[in-house]
């Protein structure tokens, strides 16, 4: 198993306003992979940061941050409205990506996106808009289906992760997977809800999504880092 080497508080700036983030990295990291929380979450998702760190002994770094501004937050708690705005998530999280690629583990590793509910469209959005950048996506209880047609975009392998008793969820999935231009898997984990709240059902979660990134994301040399879109 591998243990964190580094682990600090961001500040990432977007737009003329500061997102804060938690970057971990592992020794001889692989990858890193960028969290895209849910509907009313944030990097404080109980949820995301078990994920995480179970990545983090696999060996891959991972940043859990804050889509949204703490007075966005308070809006979004009256009207949810930012919440199912997956285009203007997909730019916070496209601005994360960007800023993050010009630090040092961002010029020398490979990327993949981490989604959770309507976090999962966002990831979808901002990979088909990277798709030199984005290598490998992970949706937990996604809403794939309100990344429209920007499904057929994305180039990154994705994996899609349901729980057995999310019927609804389920069939929302497969009518996205077959729109997607990407390799894609969707996996059933049985009997769990949509928050994957039984025993066990977070950890096959985890053990998925890592064997998922593990396949996809490799340490890159610095001459290999791709540009910037115009």
């Amino acid at each position: 198993m591998t243990a964190t080497s580094f682990s600090r508080t961001l500040s990432i700036p977007v737009s003329g306003l500061t997102l804060t983030g938690e970057l971990a990295i592992p020794r001889d990291a692989r990858g890193v992979v960028l969290f895209a929380h849910g509907s009313g979450s944030s990097r404080s998702s109980p949820r995301n940061r078990r994920v995480a760190a179970a990545l983090q002994q696999r060996g891959l770094a991972t940043l859990l941050f804050d889509l949204l501004t703490l007075e966005e937050e308070e809006i979004d708690a009256v009207d949810a409205r930012l919440r199912f705005d997956v285009d203007f998530l997909a730019e916070r999280l496209l601005a994360a990506t960007d800023w993050l690629r010009e630090q040092p583990i961002g010029r020398t590793h490979d990327f993949g996106y981490f989604g959770a509910s309507t976090g999962a469209a966002a990831a979808l959005i901002a990979a088909a808009r990277r798709p030199d950048v984005i290598r490998a996506i992970v949706s937990r209880g996604g809403r794939p289906d309100l990344a429209g047609r920007a499904l057929a975009d994305v180039r990154a392998p994705t994996l899609l992760i349901v729980g057995g008793a999310d019927i609804h969820v389920i069939g929302l999935n497969r009518a996205a997977a077959v729109q997607l231009g990407a390799p894609c898997k969707l996996e059933i984990v049985p009997h769990a809800s949509h928050l994957f709240e039984e025993p066990g059902a977070l950890d096959q979660v985890a053990q998925l999504a890592g064997e998922w990134f593990v396949s996809y994301l490799q340490p890159r040399r610095p001459e290999e880092a791709v540009a910037h879109p115009s």
